[in-house]
């Protein structure tokens, strides 16, 4: 994990290697018999096939891949205005959820900090590998027939409340799941 750490906070996208080997540390979650989710991953081709044929090894299959849509500059925005707790880990935004003081953590009066990898600069190389490696995965899923694509803009309450929906119109997420009531 470490490894992989050294990759994120430089902006750059994880070797498929090392990211199958944080996946194989976690199994027994793939394995859960009430499902479980993954996010962020796979996030290659190469890592999609090697998922791919180790579920069917398992006996596990997908059933729904999630795509969020959102333009560029609201990516950008949402990324460079989080900030992080020094020493909680609290995660604020300085536009969606700001702390009541500037550059102090509510809960533990820590001081806020920007990632490296939520620096504009960081964010576009992050944005440049996506498009080069990530992107691929959409049509891959598509023609699976897994793809659900979810527009990303709103709070998050928005995202969510579309996301089960969603799921749950494709049969993927079933009713008794989640016992949130959604309007």
């Amino acid at each position: 994990m470490t490894l992989a750490q050294e990759y994120m906070r430089r902006g750059a996208l994880v070797p498929d290697a090392t990211v199958w080997n944080v996946v194989r540390e976690r199994n027994e979650c793939l394995c859960c018999s009430a499902g479980f989710i993954l996010d962020g991953f796979p996030r290659t081709l190469a890592q999609a096939e090697t998922l791919a044929l180790h579920m069917a090894a398992e006996g596990l299959s997908l059933s729904a891949v999630v795509n969020y849509e959102l333009p560029l500059e609201e990516i950008v925005r949402r990324l460079s205005g989080r900030r992080t707790c020094e020493k909680c880990r609290a995660v604020f935004h300085l536009i969606g959820h700001p702390p009541r003081e500037n550059g102090v953590c509510d809960h533990c009066r820590g001081r806020l900090y920007q990632r490296e990898d939520d620096r504009p600069e960081s964010i576009a190389v992050r944005l440049e590998a996506y498009a080069r490696s990530t992107a691929p995965l959409i049509q891959f899923y598509e023609n699976l027939g897994l793809l659900l694509t979810i527009p990303a803009g709103g709070t998050p309450e928005d995202i969510f409340e579309r996301t089960v929906k969603a799921l749950r119109s494709t049969g993927a997420l079933p009713e008794s799941v989640l016992s949130r009531k959604l309007n």
